[in-house]
């Protein structure tokens, strides 16, 4: 009889996503085993109960997905699974924590298209500010941006000791120098935007971070791109379908153009599909993390 084909989807919270549960059986797997409130110390034994149990032609038919919201945490468990493999015995790995790793992706590389078609310039020599910088898809976001070239600075609304400690934990995981800051007020996001080139936002959905007032002062704006698709929309004057469509609100001089929540996460879905699909159909065993996915979004982009 064949063998069916299973992913194990690891998960440090109390509930497994929904969305990564739909998303890894339309990829094709037959079967999805959900396990909550993993342990960093628990991912090698479960890999190895995972690999020893099918035989070589079953490890084959068979992924792991890591899930969570802390993308440090998740890093960790993918080095923990990809060390407990005992070859022949390895399966493919895919970290994707609260879907962070494929939306930043997708909203780099869009960004990075725009970028290119209305400016012929790429991220070096530019400035991008992520305004929540410090949540999952910002920090990935932040890091990804940064390893492009771009003079990158994390924005968290309220402290400015967790803005430091997260640039502080990119620099010694991800060799990346990020700035960080604070910007409460409209003056201060007003700050933040006199220079900049290149504006994320990953702010939580339904909370407007940039308003018309805060826009006016983007003098060198070049593009901005908002995941928030909840009402009111992260950045005033970007609609949920643009994508590359003039920026409301700022200099005509600028040129500055923006991009939605959907149009990043149509590239997002795709994104993902495409890498589950890797994991189930790589003939070799595959790890998957945000460079992988910012790699497969920028074809898809």
């Amino acid at each position: 009889m064949s063998k069916r084909s299973i992913i194990h989807m690891l998960n440090p919270m109390k509930h497994n996503s929904p969305f990564d549960i739909n998303m890894a059986l339309d990829a094709g797997y037959d079967a999805l085993i959900p396990y909550n409130n993993v342990e960093l110390s628990d991912v090698a034994g479960l890999t190895q109960d995972a690999i020893f149990s099918r035989g070589p032609a079953g490890v084959k038919k068979t992924g792991m997905f890591i899930g969570g919201r802390d993308i440090g945490l998740a890093m960790d468990m993918l080095e923990a699974a990809k060390s407990a493999m005992v070859p022949p015995f390895e399966v493919s790995v895919f970290a994707d924590p609260s879907g962070a790793f494929t939306t930043a992706a997708a909203l780099v590389a869009c960004v990075e298209r725009e970028l290119k078609k209305h400016f012929q310039q790429d991220y070096k020599d530019c400035r991008a500010v992520v305004f929540g910088g410090t949540g999952p898809v910002g920090l990935a976001t932040a890091v990804i941006a940064a390893l492009q070239g771009a003079d990158t600075t994390i924005v968290d609304h309220f402290s400015l000791d967790t803005a430091l400690q997260f640039a502080d934990d990119a620099r010694t995981r991800y060799g990346v120098n990020l700035r960080a800051t604070t910007a409460a007020s409209d003056a201060d996001k007003a700050r933040l935007l006199s220079n900049a080139d290149v504006v994320f936002c990953t702010a939580k959905a339904g909370i407007q971070v940039l308003n018309a007032s805060v826009l006016g002062d983007a003098l060198q704006l070049k593009v901005a791109g908002d995941v928030n698709a909840v009402s009111p929309l992260g950045i005033e004057g970007i609609e949920l379908m643009d994508n590359g469509a003039p920026l409301k609100f700022t200099s005509q001089s600028t040129n500055a153009v923006g991009i939605g929540a959907l149009a990043v996460g149509n590239v997002k879905y795709k994104l993902q599909q495409a890498l589950l699909r890797e994991t189930l159909e790589s003939e070799k065993p595959v790890y998957l993390d945000f460079r992988n996915a910012f790699e497969g979004a920028r074809q898809l982009a």
